[in-house]
């Protein structure tokens, strides 16, 4: 017998001057789709279009410079030829009737030399990521000691956010989010344990929140500020990040950003991503008490758990990501009470072609098969 949602998920949400039929959103996903040359292709299109039934779609993280690269196959939007293959991406999602922003992202130190011809990745600060090493072009390899950004670079760093945003509108998406979470370079500049620096960009919580401040004055030149979505990782041990000021830092970031008016602020408020330990995890609530517009719930939400945090306000929208991979209909699944299918085989995340990708069936394909 099935169980429909109660409505709240699936009730509508102005974000600003764009409606949303429901507040379901399809979290970024990296799926390492756009091969070497890193252009959005036809597979991408098609793949995104099946999922245009969320009432926001976030694409996966997109490298808004060279400088940027941390993965393999991932996608870019810093040449003609991405945003021309980006446009035909969001023609293929508004052609099924949805609604899709770009992400902007930055791996800072999250990367290796590999990526960039023999220079080291760049950073804050000169301090490596702990762990068991990261996927280069040249196989996985440990590590390296980041190179930290000189003072006169980071005008290019916010330079290249602009460049990014203007692509996107180029490109016709309705928004962009900035991607300032899971350890990479604008979430190294907004905590302690990356930031070490002495200058105007590091020290204390408000000279640490600078660059992202100067990078969101950039891309509300480009976009309307309720075009613009933030997402921050405050209780996150990704890329070895935690910070024991996170509360103090988050905060003061939330109250900063209140005061432009954005699309919603995405707070990856969950611990089921790897959670530093170093205190109470952070709360949907916590940032309601200091950002008014807006909030985006992430990481594990069920289909019910996601409804409560909608209907007690803690959230006004909820990001689904690792349901998405193997459930294009997830709206339809969540409206109707079907089951979600199978998790999909972690081991084609980031393969290559369609296997894994986009033959997921719908529900209803596959109940008449049965």
């Amino acid at each position: 017998m099935s169980n429909p949602i109660p409505n709240q998920l699936l009730s509508p949400l102005d974000l600003g001057s764009l409606t949303l039929p429901n507040r379901i959103v399809m979290a970024p996903l990296t799926r390492a789709r756009a091969g070497e040359r890193r252009v959005p292709n036809d597979l991408m299109a098609e793949y995104y279009a099946q999922r245009a039934s969320a009432g926001l779609i976030i694409t996966e993280a997109t490298v808004v410079s060279r400088q940027g690269i941390g993965w393999a196959n991932t996608p870019g939007i810093y040449s003609d030829e991405m945003t021309a293959g980006w446009k035909a991406v969001v023609d293929a999602i508004h052609n099924e009737g949805g609604r899709v922003f770009l992400q902007l992202w930055h791996t800072g130190r999250a990367s290796h030399s590999d990526f960039h011809g023999g220079e080291l990745p760049v950073a804050p600060s000169a301090i490596a990521i702990e762990g068991d090493g990261i996927h280069t072009p040249s196989g996985k390899k440990a590590y390296e000691t980041p190179r930290a950004l000189e003072l006169n670079e980071l005008v290019g760093v916010v330079s290249s956010y602009k460049r990014a945003a203007e692509n996107a509108r180029t490109a016709g998406f309705d928004g962009v989010e900035i991607h300032s979470a899971n350890g990479y370079l604008l979430d190294q500049f907004l905590q302690s344990k990356t930031n070490h620096r002495t200058d105007s960009y590091g020290g204390s919580v408000e000279n640490r929140y600078r660059l992202l401040g100067e990078v969101v004055d950039a891309v509300t030149s480009v976009w309307p500020a309720n075009r613009v979505g933030i997402r921050i990782a405050p209780n996150g041990s990704f890329n070895d990040m935690g910070s024991p000021d996170y509360r103090e830092q988050f905060l003061y970031t939330a109250r900063r950003l209140d005061q432009y008016g954005l699309a919603y602020l995405h707070v990856m408020d969950g611990t089921g991503f790897g959670f530093h330990n170093l205190g109470p995890a952070m709360t949907l609530r916590d940032f309601r008490n200091v950002f008014s517009g807006p909030l985006m719930g992430n990481v594990e939400y069920t289909r019910e758990s996601a409804d409560a945090a909608i209907t007690n306000e803690n959230a006004d929208l909820i990001a689904f990501g690792r349901p998405y991979i193997s459930n294009p209909d997830l709206v339809e699944r969540f409206e109707n009470g079907w089951p979600l299918a199978e998790p999909a085989d972690m081991s084609l995340w980031y393969s290559s072609g369609a296997h894994g990708y986009t033959d997921f069936p719908p529900y209803r394909e596959t109940a008449v098969q049965a």
